[in-house]
């Protein structure tokens, strides 16, 4: 899907579901900048304050494309910002301080993810914007919450700190090898995202049944541990942490690659067994347990699946299993899932044109949220860096241009 362009256009009429709600993001990176896209995707105005020089620490990673002015735009900022504007504001200055809240009066969110306690310090607390705004939703994402005190809530935190500390890696890991650091990506932000973004929504509404706005808080690892239950359920079930549950759940190679398959039922067994061409095995004393797949996985199962696989492709493979009933997919590589069939026909992926002449586009995820009643795009380009700080500021605080060159002057605002 390009950049502007619209899916589902016969819900145009319709409008989007968040249309006339205001959010401003004091935010960074991933944790919080997803879910305001998310909101910004489904109709919400999003106002982002960042600070003046590098801006979000997103624009800074890599690999990064230029903008028109020639500063860099790192593919975490690209990921996580379309459909919003940018204002540069310094919030350790009193004018800049004052500015926020100023705006925060005009917005029904108002949502930050900074360090636990950073925004009281600066006097942008919840406390600080509710008593401009006794009505506001404010948000907080960080590593370990604002609102109890724990042993880690003074710790700085991205994703893979509080997947580390989840147990998901250590479940995963291999004898004596390191751990597998972020193995699917950013999971700690994403699911933090979520999660604020289910928040958010449900303060709203409860603001519509009782006029009262109110404060979420919300822990990255908190959001981890409840993506990552098996953790704690299985322990607690007596399978601690490196014993492998019993069911197959492994990947097994085709004439072209690997694919995956689970398999943890009986009638699954089956037929997967009586697929690959030995129906025998149903009756088969070594296998009369789902642990006696696993005892003979490797020497018995993963030989005749490879055999019975080894002259098929991935997708060929895939498809006999599908339709026997058993859950399998191929393992893809990158440049498979950009042009995957599936991915194209659910607009998963948006096209955004670079702006430093290199041609290939910049592919950010599409929005997995698909409403009947709700078109789909056309998206904005991300914004460079404070694009829209003089248009806010008169927009919103009717200040005038001798107001926003003074502060301009003074370095409040950039």
């Amino acid at each position: 899907m390009l950049l502007g362009q619209t899916a589902n256009e016969a819900a145009l009429p319709n409008g989007r579901p968040l249309d006339g709600v205001r959010i401003l993001a004091l935010e960074s990176m991933q944790a919080l900048p997803y879910a305001t896209q998310l909101l910004a995707r489904l109709g919400a105005d999003v106002v982002k304050v960042e600070p003046p020089g590098a801006g979000d620490q997103g624009r800074g990673s890599t690999p990064a494309m230029t903008d028109p002015e020639g500063r860099k735009v790192g593919a975490t900022f690209l990921r996580n910002n379309l459909n919003k504007r940018s204002i540069c504001v310094d919030l350790k200055h009193p004018r800049g301080k004052q500015l926020v809240l100023d705006l925060a009066a005009r917005f029904d969110v108002v949502a930050e993810n900074s360090k636990a306690g950073t925004m009281a310090r600066l006097g942008l607390g919840y406390e600080d914007i509710a008593a401009v705004h006794p009505g506001v939703i404010y948000v907080s994402v960080s590593g370990f919450g604002n609102t109890v005190e724990t042993p880690y809530r003074a710790w700085p935190a991205f994703a893979p700190v509080v997947e580390a500390m989840s147990g998901i890696y250590e479940l995963k890991r291999v004898g004596d090898q390191p751990p597998l650091v972020a193995p699917v990506g950013a999971l700690g932000d994403i699911s933090a995202a979520l999660f604020a973004t289910v928040g958010i929504l449900a303060a709203l509404r409860q603001r519509d049944r009782t006029g009262q706005g109110q404060y979420l808080d919300v822990a990255m690892l908190d959001a981890v541990v409840a993506m990552t239950d098996i953790v704690t359920n299985f322990w607690s079930m007596g399978l601690p942490s490196g014993t492998v549950a019993p069911l197959i759940m492994h990947g097994f190679r085709a004439g072209d690659g690997w694919f995956v398959i689970q398999v943890g039922r009986e009638h699954q067994f089956a037929r997967l067994v009586d697929l690959i061409g030995h129906p025998e095995w149903v009756d088969d004393e070594r296998f009369a347990t789902r642990e006696g797949w696993l005892d003979h996985l490797e020497t018995v199962l993963r030989p005749a699946i490879e055999s019975w696989a080894g002259s098929r492709t991935r997708l060929e493979v895939c498809d006999l299993l599908g339709a026997a009933g058993i859950a399998a997919g191929p393992c893809f590589v990158d440049a498979e899932v950009a042009v995957d069939p599936h991915v194209a026909a659910r607009n998963m992926l948006v096209e955004v044109p670079r702006a430093d002449g290199v041609a290939q586009p910049v592919l950010v995820p599409g929005n997995p949220v698909k409403l009947s009643g709700v078109a789909e795009g056309p998206e904005t380009r991300v914004p460079w860096l404070g694009e829209h700080t003089d248009e806010v500021l008169r927009t919103e605080l009717a200040l005038t241009a001798d107001d926003i060159a003074s502060l301009r002057a003074d370095g409040v605002v950039a």
